[in-house]
């Protein structure tokens, strides 16, 4: 096609005087466009039919064959161009993914998805990828990241105004707030979905924000209002005659029981009880619901001396569970059969099935298990009640302090998008001030344009000239105004971000490490260390509350104290990996002569290279050295003998990217020498009289 071009433009220059061929070959070189944009549109119309052919053909087939055929939509998607059918057909296949759990290309299709939508400026395709992100790490229980992803969502389903969609948003973030013990923000959460779905025609919706704003009254025991929460849901079930495998109005009325069986109505709660199990095919579709439910009729039929069926009904929910490996509700099944045997008076048993709860508890680590287990070990054996009484406070206790820095955590997210939020409005308002003034101004000018016309015409002349300038400079003004605010907000949201991620996280990445290796330790000397790293985690809280006022502690020590905060990074990583650490500071570095900036940027990029060591690296030794080079620059080596990585990828991780940014932030050069199998080595050289001071 270039020869075709090259030949046909020395053809126009030769030919040139001859207007008769200056003619032909404008039809000539019109015939050839026609051809190559032809051609162009039908591989374009190929790529379409391809990806809508593989993605239908997808949908048709088992999970095996599901896969591959999503992964050459995906492939396809991948070097179309961003229009509205690659985004179309990308959502389709992010979908796809997300229901086979193939989290890899689930993350790969929803990250080229979120890039295309920013690109594009396409709003919709955008707050599904942040909603289905948000939907995979909540069924991760990955709580705070599900919860950001949710309010972002949330966001712009309210500027979309979608309805639908923001309450389907709000009830889900209702569950992140649930696991996490942020009762009332459910319960925000919740009524603020119901007063969107309530006029929806998606009853099931409404069904699901009226089922758990009854589960969240049962956890703070307002059990009317959550017996009148479930009729509600279930009067919604009946009437629109909702049926699905989920078994919904089976499970209402296991809930509505459980309520009526923890308020001691144990009469009620068999009601409930019998009239769920009606449903035939409970066993067979949906043995989990089934299993609670025989459970828990055995449960309230045993607090009534309702001995029919008894054990027979624990011992068949717990076979049932023990087939599904279902851990969490085998323990409740053993704590069931426990108090029944000790009520019974047979303490062997119920002994054995306290100890048997509590052993499979603490191999699956749940907190709310390991509690329940040892109430019932601590009631069934008095001999060593004390000490199952002091791991019981000890774990409720700090199962208190993790639900209260959670909940802390959402509020201050909450609390941080709703600033935001009323710094938009503020903005907005300034500008429509702006601009009202602007009309005014050009209102009075026309005015003094008019009452002085009459006098002469040059006058007229003159005062529209000065008009139009006026006019001219109070536009670029507002323009200018603009961009500034913009430009500040996006630089101030990309520092705090930078300072998140390298410092918080990473500090937080090193106090798990530590405190993991502390678990299976009782000494004296833990202790301490366990009170040091608790002192920890309350410096980084404060850090955090800093970085939302513009401050950081952080930052002052490392500004003044750089070396004495270098070497302590260090300890802390000789503390936490086995990897021989070298590092050598050089005594002839005048460190005054680095600006403050610069100085966080260096305790930044060491952070992140130890950090990034530690979860990839699998190294045996580590190197540290700062020295000057023979120019006076400051240069900063980290070596390590890892497992490296290809330095040609095109993607890069955010904590590297992070590196480079900050290297250019304070006017240095960096060089990153990696590969498979043969380790990484950074070089970061910055200059040492550099006084620019960047806020």
């Amino acid at each position: 096609m270039r020869r075709q071009w090259f030949f046909l433009y020395n053809l126009f220059v030769f030919l040139e005087k001859s207007k008769f061929l200056k003619n032909l070959l404008t039809l000539i070189l019109l015939l050839l466009l026609f051809s190559c944009s032809k051609d162009k549109k039908k591989l374009s119309d190929n790529t379409v039919d391809s990806l809508a052919i593989y993605i239908k053909k997808a949908d048709t087939l088992n999970d095996g064959a599901k896969d591959l055929f999503y992964r050459k939509a995906y492939n396809v998607a991948v070097n179309r161009p961003n229009d509205s059918i690659t985004r179309s057909g990308l959502t389709s296949i992010m979908l796809g993914f997300y229901r086979m759990k193939n989290w890899e290309y689930f993350n790969k299709s929803s990250n080229l998805l979120y890039k295309l939508a920013q690109e594009s400026h396409d709003s919709i395709q955008l707050a599904s990828t942040y909603r289905y992100k948000a939907n995979y790490y909540k069924n991760s229980l990955i709580n705070d990241s599900a919860f950001v992803y949710y309010l972002k969502a949330e966001k712009i389903y309210k500027n979309l105004r979608d309805s639908l969609n923001l309450g389907n948003i709000l009830n889900n973030k209702s569950i992140v707030q649930y696991n996490v013990g942020d009762y009332i923000g459910a319960d925000k959460s919740l009524n603020q979905a119901y007063q969107y779905l309530k006029n929806c025609n998606d009853k099931h919706k409404i069904y699901e924000s009226l089922n758990m704003m009854g589960i969240i009254s049962n956890e703070t025991k307002d059990y009317q209002k959550a017996i009148d929460y479930y009729q509600k849901a279930l009067k919604i079930i009946r009437e629109n005659k909702i049926k699905t495998p989920l078994f919904e109005e089976a499970s209402t009325l296991n809930n509505l029981g459980y309520n009526y069986q923890i308020s001691g109505h144990y009469r009620e709660a068999i009601k409930n009880y019998h009239l769920a199990l009606k449903e035939k095919t409970l066993l067979k579709e949906a043995p989990d619901l089934y299993s609670m439910l025989i459970d828990n009729l055995a449960y309230s039929k045993f607090k009534i001396n309702q001995n029919e069926g008894l054990p027979e009904l624990f011992y068949k929910a717990l076979d049932i569970r023990e087939q599904m490996n279902a851990t969490t509700v085998i323990v409740l099944s053993k704590i069931h059969l426990s108090e029944y045997y000790f009520e019974k008076k047979d303490t062997t048993l119920s002994k054995r099935f306290a100890n048997e709860a509590l052993l499979l508890a603490k191999q699956t680590k749940i907190p709310r298990d390991i509690l329940a287990s040892l109430k019932q070990a601590s009631n069934v054996d008095q001999q060593s009640a004390s000490l199952y009484s002091k791991d019981y406070f000890r774990i409720t206790d700090s199962l208190q302090e993790v639900e209260r820095k959670s909940q802390e955590k959402f509020t201050r997210m909450q609390l941080e998008t709703d600033e935001i939020k009323k710094e938009n409005n503020i903005l907005e308002e300034r500008n429509r001030d702006i601009l009202n003034y602007f009309i005014g101004t050009v209102l009075f000018g026309m005015f003094l344009f008019f009452a002085r016309a009459q006098r002469t015409k040059n006058r007229e002349l003159v005062l529209k000239q000065a008009q139009q300038k006026a006019n001219e400079d109070i536009y670029k003004l507002i323009i200018s105004q603009q961009s500034k605010l913009e430009e500040g907000r996006v630089l101030e949201k990309t520092r705090i971000a930078k300072e998140i991620h390298d410092g918080i996280l990473g500090r937080l990445f090193g106090l798990r490490l530590s405190m993991d290796g502390l678990n299976s330790r009782v000494d004296e000397e833990s202790i301490e260390e366990r009170f040091r790293y608790l002192n920890e985690l309350k410096l980084i809280e404060q850090d955090l509350r800093e970085i939302s006022h513009e401050l950081s502690r952080e930052k002052f020590d490392l500004i003044n104290n750089f070396v004495a905060i270098i070497n302590n990074l260090l300890d802390e990583q000789i503390k936490i990996n086995t990897a021989q650490l070298s590092a050598n500071i050089g005594e002839d570095i005048d460190w005054d002569l680095l600006s403050n900036t610069t100085k966080i940027n260096l305790y930044r990029i060491l952070q992140e290279s130890l950090q990034n060591i530690n979860k990839y690296a699998h190294a045996t030794k580590i190197s540290v050295e700062f020295r000057k080079d023979k120019k006076g620059n400051l240069v900063l080596n980290i070596e390590d003998d890892g497992d490296g990585f290809d330095s040609d990828k095109k993607s890069k991780g955010i904590g590297l990217q992070n590196i480079v940014d900050r290297t250019h932030e304070s006017e240095g050069t960096i060089d990153i020498k990696a590969a498979k199998g043969s380790g990484v080595r950074i070089t970061v050289t910055v200059p040492l009289q550099n006084k620019t001071i960047k806020i």
